[in-house]
């Protein structure tokens, strides 16, 4: 059976033994994305499952310091969106000291590879998607006391910490380095355009709610199962929407997100002024978001030696020049998009 070199085959034998009554009988990996964890759909002989398993465990998923073993925060935020109705993969058993949890088989489909088979179900699908998201930030605006998305936020010095990174990986890394004076000017806009971010109203975001992270049950009526939601944290209600509708794996014109800003807006009851106030927030929050994006598929080549995501930076690139050019009126986005023109 092919199993990542890490991962102890017993303890996984184990685990899918007590979740399930029987020994594997089959165990095949499955495609994954840029994080360690990887995945595994296990056989029995009966419903398979799926194994996430995460190979240095207490670094990525440890929710505190103590040698005790604690839940991932996987499994905390896997728990809460559960219980307030958003569809997620079902837990079937855990063994975070072995790096190992088993899951519910839901399929290969993606909404990504959905769109491949089925693109004249583009609006369905997109609609669903942000009704979905509109429905969860409603139902998740109180959290428990103690949940680890509280502890946890896009402030000031995240989003900082993000357009950094794009400067240190989209440009200098890709030998586009700043004059001494474009390198000011630059530190100057991040820092008041994560301040400006910052401090818009916080709440549940997914962090990156795109179409390789939605699972779609091809039932009628079609479903979602969200993926992906261990990193969930505080931070502005545009922030799912710029990563769904600026997916950096799709190619959606302006009018179609329009559109799906539309139906977002109608969900969640938003005035004429507060739909005008969520397309400003979408195309500053484009900026920022698919900055850190750009960057990050240079760094996950340089360091982590896997170039699949290069391809990504210049379409990525071009969605950041798209929000840009509607912000002309703003100072601050006005002068970065000249100082990303002249390099």
């Amino acid at each position: 059976m092919p199993v990542p070199l890490e991962l102890d085959p017993r303890a996984l034998e184990r685990l899918v033994v007590a979740a399930l009554g029987r020994p594997p009988t089959a165990i095949t990996p499955m495609p994954g994305g840029a994080s360690t964890r990887r995945y595994l759909r296990v056989a029995t002989g009966g419903p398979s499952a799926v194994a996430m398993f995460v190979p240095d465990a207490a670094p990525e998923e440890a929710t505190s310091p103590s040698p005790t073993p604690t839940r991932w925060p996987f499994l905390e935020v896997q728990a809460l969106l559960d219980a307030r109705g958003v569809r997620v993969p079902r837990l079937l058993g855990e063994a975070c000291a072995d790096g190992l949890i088993l899951l519910e088989d839901l399929a290969d489909e993606t909404l990504s590879s959905f769109l491949q088979r089925s693109p004249d179900r583009r609006a369905e699908v997109y609609r669903l998607a942000v009704r979905d998201l509109a429905r969860a930030q409603t139902a998740l605006h109180e959290l428990p006391e103690g949940s680890i998305v509280r502890t946890r936020a896009f402030d000031q010095s995240l989003l900082r910490w993000e357009l950094d990174h794009f400067r240190e990986w989209g440009l200098e890394a890709r030998g586009k380095a700043l004059s001494p004076v474009a390198r000011a000017t630059f530190d100057e806009i991040a820092d008041r355009l994560a301040r400006r971010i910052a401090a818009w109203p916080r709440g549940f975001v997914h962090r990156d709610y795109q179409s390789t992270n939605l699972m779609l049950a091809t039932q009628n009526p079609l479903e979602l199962c969200w993926l992906d939601f261990q990193d969930a944290l505080l931070g502005p209600r545009v922030y799912d929407l710029v990563a769904l509708l600026n997916d950096s794996y799709q190619d959606l014109d302006r009018t179609f997100i329009d559109a799906r800003l539309d139906d977002y807006a109608a969900a969640c009851g938003l005035s004429t002024e507060e739909r005008e106030t969520l397309g400003r927030e979408f195309d500053v929050m484009t900026v920022q978001r698919k900055l850190k994006d750009a960057g990050r598929f240079v760094f996950i080549d340089r360091v982590k030696h896997n170039p699949g995501f290069l391809k990504f930076v210049d379409p990525t690139l071009a969605k950041v020049r798209t929000s840009m050019t509607r912000l002309e009126d703003d100072d601050d986005i006005r002068d970065l998009a000249r100082i990303l023109h002249d390099i």
